[in-house]
């Protein structure tokens, strides 16, 4: 009878949180603050990694950037600085108001800063090693950012071994080394927010790049088991976002085509557009995010249909091939560096 009894309570909740869900289509969750917290995002020299730490300075949080290229990394600094100072210019312009006020409190931007740190994620020492001195020169991590990632452009068979396991280390296990350093701290506060920057390739794959393929889908596993352990522990402090982007143009897979006759319904994502969508999931704890939307629907036909109708249809949209393009100029380019080598 007991059985019987929780499998009705069971069925409510589940019912219930198709409701919770259904209900933020119509009203827009609260975005939390972040002001003053801790946030390290990896690979934060170019691409995303650099959005998100504009994103995250812009919402008064202290950041440290890790990336393997000192000098990218600095730019992005830089650049957070810089809104650092316009922050801090436009709240010294406004304390007068603020203190006639009366009733507000001016927030401090004084104390905001931004740490650089050069760290190759694919070494797992040089994580551990980074990761202790992030913690006596910074402090506690609150928010996690596991962005950085790699992409070899080799067909399997002409794929060095070398760069697969390179693939492997950044994309995949970079993230169990991350997430080791600093998960035991968020444990004993039962608060933080550990945010995995996976890709739909995660979710669904395609010809030409199955180490890539196999890292994200490695990085979104590991994610979704690390989410059910912190459930199963009761660390309800302690939240955690999947990112799955479709297809963004940031130059990673330059080359890259979809059917021509479909391209126009489905462009690469302009990189601010998917920063900015994945924040907002971010800041109202959303524990999955797909951009376009689309591909929440290409998932779960992928999940249902026959293997042969999922061929069909990627063959119909160019989807079966769309990375020989990518494929084939990532080689020219090997080619032509060889040869400027003299190699």
């Amino acid at each position: 009878m007991n059985i019987l009894l929780e499998l009705v309570v069971v069925t409510f909740r589940v019912l219930w949180a198709f409701v919770l869900a259904a209900a933020k289509w119509f009203v827009r969750p609260k975005e939390k603050s972040v002001a003053g917290q801790v946030c390290l995002i990896t690979g934060a020299g170019s691409g995303l990694g650099r959005l998100f730490a504009l994103e995250f300075a812009r919402r008064r949080a202290l950041l440290v950037l890790w990336d393997i290229n000192t000098q990218s990394n600095e730019e992005t600094a830089g650049m957070v600085r810089h809104i650092y100072r316009e922050m801090a210019q436009e709240a010294a312009a406004a304390a007068p108001r603020v203190a006639g006020d009366g009733e507000k409190e001016a927030l401090p931007h004084c104390n905001l800063q931004v740490y650089t740190y050069t760290c190759d994620v694919g070494k797992r020492e040089n994580v551990y090693s980074t990761a202790e001195r992030v913690q006596k020169e910074v402090g506690e991590v609150s928010v996690l950012v596991n962005n950085a990632g790699v992409v070899s452009g080799h067909h399997l068979l002409e794929c060095p071994d070398e760069l697969i396991e390179r693939t492997m280390m950044v994309n995949c296990h970079a993230h169990f080394w991350t997430t080791k350093a600093f998960l035991p701290k968020m444990l004993e506060m039962n608060h933080g927010h550990i945010v995995t920057v996976a890709s739909s390739l995660g979710l669904f794959s395609t010809a030409g790049v199955e180490d890539y393929c196999a890292s994200k889908f490695g990085a979104v596993g590991f994610h979704e088991s690390l989410s059910h352990e912190l459930k199963a522990a009761e660390k309800d402090g302690i939240k955690t976002t999947l990112v799955c982007p479709y297809l963004v143009d940031t130059g990673m897979f330059r080359g890259c085509r979809i059917r021509k006759e479909i391209e126009p319904f489905l462009p690469p994502l302009k990189p601010e557009y998917c920063v900015k969508q994945a924040m907002r999931a971010i800041l109202t704890d959303q524990p999955m995010i797909c951009t376009p939307r689309l591909m929440y629907m290409v998932t779960f036909m992928k999940s249902i249909l026959p293997f042969e109708a999922v061929v069909c249809m990627y063959r119909f949209l160019g989807a079966d091939k769309c990375m020989y393009p990518f494929i084939a100029q990532r080689k020219q380019a090997t080619n032509n560096n060889e040869a400027k080598n003299g190699i």
